[in-house]
């Protein structure tokens, strides 16, 4: 086994998958939300010890399909670098037919079209993206400041390299006061572009981050009720009308229910759902 740099992170999906830290911590590092690598500073990690991990990880798990390149957001490496991590990799693990990726808003917009569909050619199938909200006013208040275009722009082009594209929205990160904005900004940007998979988590703020975080909202914020968080939820879906299927999750530790469908198909069945549990337990 390889000793990691702690603390360690992958989506929930990728419990079965072979982890590569390429790099250590987050390139941006600054949403207020987010405490995962607030005890890392950003380091891409040299070849010949990334290479090492793939090696004692083969020995041992030769036969594994999947694997996650981590820390926050590997996706900031330069692309030869990243390819022959890639290539290393698919020679190592002979049965390997996924490899995926945590990729910020930044990074994925600064990659040019053939960057990806190169590293696409070379076996990253998958990218994990947080949109988080689709509003500018609510993103710059959390302190990731990128516009809807820029967003659309990356995440259309990730598409058209082939890649697949599994993106996160945070319900009640806008607090009370722009709940509605937050929700419409978000449904608008998600109407506009094709991705695979679509999950909803719910805000879970660190105790030591608090203050940090509703001071950025003017010291205005106020946290959504368990109820107001499935009503943003509704709300959600019932805006959602997107250009392509889209899987739908919400069964991340933080939601207070779960939900899994098809998007278009089982729209009205997960607005149905949500209602239920708003009508009749709340």
């Amino acid at each position: 086994m390889i000793a990691y740099n702690q603390p360690l992170y992958r989506p929930p999906a990728e419990a079965n998958s072979i982890i590569i830290q390429a790099t250590l911590g987050c390139s941006f590092n600054k949403c207020t939300f987010c405490t995962m690598y607030e005890s890392k500073e950003f380091v891409v990690r040299p070849l010949e010890e990334v290479f090492l991990d793939i090696d004692k990880m083969a020995t041992s798990y030769g036969d594994a399909n999947k694997m996650f390149l981590a820390d926050g957001d590997a996706l900031a490496c330069d692309t030869e670098h990243l390819i022959k991590i890639l290539e290393y990799a698919y020679n190592k693990f002979p049965k390997l037919r996924r490899v995926s990726i945590y990729a910020s808003a930044f990074n994925l917009h600064d990659k040019s079209l053939d960057e990806l569909k190169l590293l696409k050619e070379k076996g990253l199938n998958l990218i994990y993206y947080g949109i988080e909200s689709g509003s500018y006013e609510v993103l710059k208040r959390i302190q990731k400041p990128i516009s809807n275009q820029k967003m659309c722009d990356g995440l259309n082009k990730a598409y058209e390299a082939g890649m697949k594209i599994s993106v996160t929205v945070i319900l009640g990160v806008a607090g009370k006061k722009y709940s509605k904005l937050h929700i419409e900004e978000t449904a608008k940007i998600l109407n506009q572009i094709k991705i695979t998979y679509l999950s909803t988590l719910q805000l879970m703020l660190e105790q030591h981050t608090k203050q940090r975080f509703i001071k950025n909202f003017d010291g205005e914020f106020e946290l959504l009720s368990t109820k107001e968080m499935l009503k943003e939820q509704k709300y959600f879906l019932e805006l959602l009308n997107p250009m392509n299927k889209v899987i739908f999750r919400s069964n991340h530790a933080s939601n207070s229910l779960a939900l899994a469908g098809t998007l278009p198909k089982d729209k009205c069945r997960l607005v149905d759902e949500v209602s239920y549990i708003i009508d009749n337990y709340l």
